[in-house]
């Protein structure tokens, strides 16, 4: 269990509360519906008073006296680890709850004191050291790959945004999508080579070998995922043009890990791990590494404007973890030089991928909480449950920023190479490519 989320179970039990809430805690409810943006749901204490309209769709119910002080100190990060522990619970559908409340609290941001604004913070923005890196994504990646088979594709387990090419798409077609999306945009012919930061469990890098013919360094600073990266490339035949490398993004190139110049740079998932204190480290990275006509692409979540990350989720789920607004990235860009090819948002991507990924990872409940315990259960699922909700109502973006260094003029002239029909798209059922992703 991750070191957080287990401490929620300790201390925050419910306790046993008798006495009925007094005036001001029920006037202090609806204070808090008012700083919530005064939404349509009822918020209940426990002894049944409440606030907010008597036919609301949702009712969000708080079990004793002590979270309702939790939740008036520190709303952001005590709804949290509240509903984790049971302590509160909500009627209906957890994610449409979600997505009816998140525009009221982005209104209710505007009425909050000053004061209160200054409460949160946003200690990702400047960006974690190698050390404290590897400790953020052991926290979240290495929770075992056990638990995240149980819930992402199968064959290339892709944590980022799927593309649904196709309306009717799988979670696994999506997923194949998505590499051949990335792989169009870098252009890929056989015989290149292809650096990758932060691969995840390695299916992109696998898939640029096997279809695209290309060589391909990857790297990454989670063992676990690395160990699986390579016992895959061996099983699929690909461990000879693969290499899962284990360090940290900052390396790619220096005196610790020097190397050729590369055709392509690819980043998918990582740069939310980085922070804009560690952006110029990252292009100075890329610079060292991608040949002068090189091109580069980097896929990551973002926001409208630059904003904190919802403080449970950097506290208990994604330490270390800043959403950047565009401005903030086109920044990366800016410092290193980088020439802006193409951007594409792909929200509502998003939005859809982890619709599949919740309905899996529910489906397999009663096996995660056998090996993990029902608070991190229902931690798990308001994270991805908040996550839908987030790409839904335009709160959270995903990016694709395709780049080449300044000076290159060997850049696409146009976006047909992007948007030509893929063998998915086409019917090709029975293809190589879906009968990898199916194996």
């Amino acid at each position: 269990m991750p070191r957080d989320t287990a401490s929620i179970v300790t201390r925050h039990q419910p306790r046993a509360t008798s006495r009925p809430a007094w005036p001001p805690e029920r006037r202090l409810l609806a204070w808090l519906h008012r700083m919530a943006g005064s939404p349509s749901i009822r918020l209940q204490l426990w002894d049944q008073s409440s606030t907010g309209p008597d036919q609301a769709a949702y009712t969000v119910t708080i079990a004793d006296r002590g979270a309702l002080y939790q939740l008036l100190r520190s709303p952001n990060m005590a709804f949290g680890d509240l509903y984790a522990s049971g302590r509160i619970t909500v009627s209906g559908a957890l994610d449409e709850f979600l997505i009816h409340l998140y525009p009221s609290l982005a209104k209710g941001a505007t009425l909050q004191p000053p004061w209160l604004a200054r409460l949160w913070r946003d200690p990702a923005r400047e960006g974690a050291s190698e050390q404290d890196a590897r400790l953020n994504i052991h926290h979240h990646y290495d929770l075992g790959n056990s638990f995240y088979r149980l819930w992402l594709d199968e064959a290339a387990m892709q944590y980022t945004c799927a593309y649904y090419e196709q309306p009717e798409y799988s979670l696994e077609q999506a997923q194949l999508a998505k590499l051949e999306h990335v792989c169009r945009k870098l252009c890929l012919k056989p015989g290149q080579t292809v650096v990758e930061a932060g691969c995840g469990w390695g299916g992109l890098a696998r898939y640029m070998a096997r279809y695209c013919g290309v060589r391909v360094k990857a790297f990454n600073i989670s063992p676990e995922q690395i160990r699986w990266a390579r016992e895959r490339a061996q099983q699929e035949g690909v461990a000879d043009q693969v290499e899962y490398i284990e360090d940290d993004y900052r390396n790619i190139g220096s005196g610790v890990r020097p190397m050729t110049r590369c055709d392509a740079f690819v980043s998918v998932g990582m740069l939310e791990h980085v922070g804009p204190a560690n952006y110029p480290s990252l292009g100075q990275a890329i610079n060292r590494v991608l040949k002068p006509e090189g091109i580069g692409l980097i896929h990551t979540i973002g926001r409208n404007r630059p904003a904190p990350v919802n403080g449970w989720i950097e506290k208990r789920i994604f330490p270390g973890c800043h959403v950047p607004g565009p401005v903030e990235l086109m920044r990366l860009f800016e410092q290193s030089d980088f020439s802006v090819l193409d951007m594409e948002n792909l929200r509502l991507h998003y939005a859809r991928t982890l619709r599949h990924w919740r309905e899996r990872f529910l489906a397999h409940r009663e096996q995660v909480r056998a090996d993990y315990d029902d608070t991190f259960v229902r931690a798990w699922d308001l994270y991805l449950a908040g996550s839908v909700a987030g790409f839904t109502t335009g709160t959270m973006q995903l990016f694709q920023v395709v780049f080449a260094p300044a000076a290159s003029n060997r850049i696409p002239h146009n976006r047909h190479h992007m948007y030509r029909q893929s063998a998915l798209a086409a019917g090709g059922k029975g293809s190589e490519k879906e009968t990898a992703v199916a194996s």
